[in-house]
């Protein structure tokens, strides 16, 4: 990663407002020494916001399947299926796009199941807080004010992620100065990914880079 932030040339340092970057400290690390070394190079180290939520999305997800796994040595089959089926995919989308059988579905679900309610109630809090209008003191601010609430209530599920939240607090609030990040690169990868995958057979380099500048550019130039 040094090795390709030297290679950057320095007419195009003025360009560059916004280094994102996943959670791995190998690369945080890196672009936060280049940046120090380089007074007059004016960009923020961001840390993605999707890789963060990964990270406590995650600690919701454990607090399920020990719950589910509770649940099955306490209720009969059929009530236990009805109330767990295919309800990973519930619990992971945001509360805001639940119909309203979903609705009713957690609903019965935590009754059941508090420690998850409470764990996926904070889990929806810090999503609606990145979701805010907020400059990066105040979204700092609002983190912090998570953090210290999901501790007092003794939700343990969250206490790596807290962590990990106050080590790196100054490049996870970074992203509320231009709500910056690497959902458009992680996009392209994958639909890169999968554009190799269908092309499997393809003998010549060039033959298969044909196939990704015409699935990635070739339609907008002439399809209309």
């Amino acid at each position: 990663m040094s090795d390709f932030l030297a290679m950057i040339p320095q007419r195009l340092w003025s360009t560059i407002h916004t280094f994102c970057s996943d959670m791995w400290e190998g690369y945080l690390n890196a672009i936060d020494e280049f940046i120090c070394k380089h007074p007059n190079f004016n960009a923020k180290l961001v840390a993605d916001r999707f890789h963060v939520a990964k990270q406590y999305r995650d600690c919701v997800d454990e607090v399920r399947k020990r719950e589910c796994t509770r649940l099955r040595k306490e209720l009969s089959e059929e009530t236990y299926k009805s109330l767990t089926e295919r309800i990973h995919w519930v619990l992971r989308r945001n509360h805001n796009a639940l119909d309203d059988d979903d609705c009713a579905r957690l609903r019965d679900l935590f009754e059941r199941t508090p420690a998850l309610h409470q764990a996926y109630t904070l889990r929806e809090e810090l999503t609606a807080i990145f979701n805010l209008p907020l400059d990066i003191d105040s979204g700092r601010q609002r983190l912090l004010a998570w953090a210290h609430k999901a501790e007092r209530l003794s939700s343990s599920c969250f206490v790596k992620f807290i962590k990990l939240l106050r080590n790196r607090i100054d490049v996870i609030a970074n992203y509320f100065h231009r709500r910056a990040s690497s959902g458009f690169v992680e996009g392209f990868n994958n639909k890169l990914k999968l554009i190799t995958r269908r092309s499997y057979g393809l003998k010549h380099t060039d033959s298969l880079f044909r196939r990704l500048w015409l699935d990635t550019a070739g339609y907008a130039l002439f399809i209309r």
